[in-house]
């Protein structure tokens, strides 16, 4: 299948790879102090974010489409920037990194069940629930490092998100117009099932973060809006962040 015009994203991703490197790392030299929940909200999120994305790599190899093969190799290797910048943050503050949870196991086994359009909307939900959990976490806190290495992963999920859109825009058109929006509406239901379950898991640390169950995951679906219409509307690229 012809999926044109990811070669931009493949620039997208390296130039924003050279930018990290010229910036470095955050100062681990600070000591990162948190309130225990808080902790445990991002060993959480930790676990989630590492992995080696080889079956997304192997579906998005078979759409055909060098370019956005590549873009994916580069979006994973940011995914894993994220978790090793948050094992730091967690060695930062005396805390170990979790070695799995069963919310990234249900995830995982959700992606592998069908092709590559399933796999990017799973993907999507825990992409779009990130978003508001690092604003929370960025703004929630006044521990400088956790701020610093929250923010730096806040504006790599708010280029993730369009990336994605444009891939679910091609994918969708593929099925007959009467189809798409049922099943975006499919998503929003399980976007939002999802967001249930974060705001109880992880409930605690989201109100010492300034930010109640509800707030959460009305803020969550309000912005699910902007998404959907990204990857509907011909122009998916011109989608911006509700956050």
């Amino acid at each position: 299948m012809h999926t044109g015009g990811f070669a931009k994203w493949t620039g997208h991703f390296e130039d924003e790879r050279e930018r990290r490197r010229v910036q470095g790392d955050p100062d681990w030299g600070q000591s990162a102090t948190l309130h225990p929940a808080v902790w445990a909200s991002i060993q959480r999120f930790q676990v989630g974010e590492d992995g080696d994305g080889a079956n997304l790599v192997s579906k998005a190899d078979q759409a055909g489409d060098a370019d956005y093969g590549q873009a994916v190799r580069l979006f994973i290797a940011e995914e894993q920037n994220h978790a090793r910048l948050l094992a730091r943050l967690l060695a930062a503050g005396g805390m170990p990194t979790l070695t799995g949870h069963w919310s990234d196991t249900v995830f995982v086994r959700l992606r592998r069940l069908m092709g590559l359009r399933m796999e990017l909307l799973v993907l999507m939900i825990a992409e779009v629930v990130a978003l508001r959990y690092y604003r929370a976490l960025r703004e929630g806190t006044d521990d400088a490092l956790t701020s610093e290495v929250a923010g730096r992963i806040l504006s790599d999920e708010e280029r993730h998100v369009p990336f994605h859109c444009e891939r679910l825009h091609a994918s969708l058109a593929e099925l007959p117009h009467a189809m798409r929006r049922p099943v975006m509406a499919l998503w929003r239901l399980l976007l939002l099932a999802v967001c249930l379950v974060v705001a109880a898991d992880h409930g605690a640390a989201l109100r010492r973060l300034g930010i109640g169950r509800l707030r959460f995951v009305g803020d969550v679906m309000a912005s699910s809006y902007a998404v959907v219409s990204a990857v509907l509307t011909p122009r998916p690229d011109a989608w911006t962040s509700a956050s």
